[in-house]
């Protein structure tokens, strides 16, 4: 690779010189940066290689890409006060940079009135382009695609293939679940979650089927489905017990319904994990932690979530959007109420 004069301190590095020095184009240096898969490996190797010559660094992308635009970003959501929504527009904001781009928060509260009207202030603002974050799973309607920015929906994916989605694997979670019980030796293991009209409920236990199935083992009982709470994670520990007192680890669909769970648990003598090994959903850190015992769950990664979000908004200001929806995956945090704690 030929080696160009590093532009000095007088101007920082940008996306162009990447390019440039790289010999490709600035589309291409930006995929190759964002490890987007339609960069050939050689390519990607030659445009990092580059990036370090000259010092570029991935922050930097905000002020290459912003040249000639405004440099904000707006993010819509209808739910500020949600416990998911926080850490996505965390993440989302992250990935802007202190000082890179600003950033315009507009809360619609669930209203589709009040969200046209931020919609077209936002746009009116001139917004280079937008992050809907959405407060559940389940698809919800698209803006449209005539809007003259780049959309990128977060957390609840559009209803529009057309759109670019970006979503926690909840399947994956579940499958997660069920095969952490498994590699604790449990084998009888029955699975409480919420509302059912819930896509997150839904995923979660075809997830859990595919974790029993891949380890030759059936459901214990039927799925229960009700309210997202510890009261119901109490009734429903109780009545699944009566039901079915050989239950050896139970897979629950939010954290709430598992600190509920625990507590029937240890009303009726049963001891966590060594009699029955318990798994909650979405690890809200102040309720798994002060469980007892802490509580193991499934993690879906939102503030990464927000992150990827901000990068393919990016990415579409130098490039064409993708569509459709992207499955981002979930973690596994270990605690106390599936492995003993020594």
């Amino acid at each position: 690779m030929a080696r160009v004069e590093h532009p000095g301190s007088a101007r920082a590095s940008t996306l162009s010189d990447v390019a440039k020095l790289a010999g490709v184009s600035i589309a291409t240096a930006s995929k190759a940066i964002n490890g987007r898969d339609e960069v050939a490996p050689a390519t990607r190797r030659r445009v990092l290689e580059a990036a370090e010559q000259i010092s570029f660094t991935p922050n930097q992308l905000a002020r290459s890409l912003l040249a000639g635009r405004t440099g904000t970003v707006g993010l819509l959501t209808s739910d500020l006060e949600g416990r998911f929504v926080i850490p996505i527009l965390m993440g989302a904001e992250d990935a802007f940079g202190a000082g890179q781009v600003n950033v315009f928060l507009c809360d619609a509260r669930g209203d589709a009135i009040r969200e046209q009207h931020h919609l077209k202030a936002l746009l009116n603002r001139r917004v280079d382009g937008i992050i809907v974050v959405g407060r559940q799973t389940d698809p919800r309607p698209s803006l449209g695609q005539d809007l003259p920015v780049p959309v990128v929906y977060a957390y609840a994916p559009s209803d529009d293939p057309a759109d670019l989605s970006i979503t926690p694997d909840n399947r994956a979670g579940g499958r997660l679940a069920v095969e952490h019980l498994v590699s604790c030796g449990r084998s009888r293991i029955a699975h409480l979650s919420g509302d059912p009209a819930y896509a997150a409920a839904q995923d979660r236990l075809l997830g859990v089927r595919d974790g029993l199935q891949a380890a030759g083992l059936e459901l214990v009982g039927e799925p229960m489905f009700s309210a997202w709470s510890e009261h119901w994670g109490r009734d429903a520990a109780a009545m699944l017990l009566a039901q079915h007192p050989e239950v050896d680890g139970i897979v629950c669909g939010s954290d709430q319904i598992a600190r509920g769970v625990l507590d029937t648990l240890r009303d009726l003598g049963r001891s966590v994990p060594e009699d029955v090994a318990v798994i909650g959903y979405d690890n809200w850190e102040v309720l798994a932690t002060n469980s007892r015992p802490e509580l193991t769950s499934i993690d879906a990664n939102l503030q990464q979530l927000g992150r990827t979000a901000a990068k393919r908004v990016f990415t579409a200001l130098d490039d064409e959007l993708r569509s459709g929806t992207e499955y981002l995956p979930v973690r596994l945090v270990i605690r106390g109420s599936t492995i003993p704690r020594r």
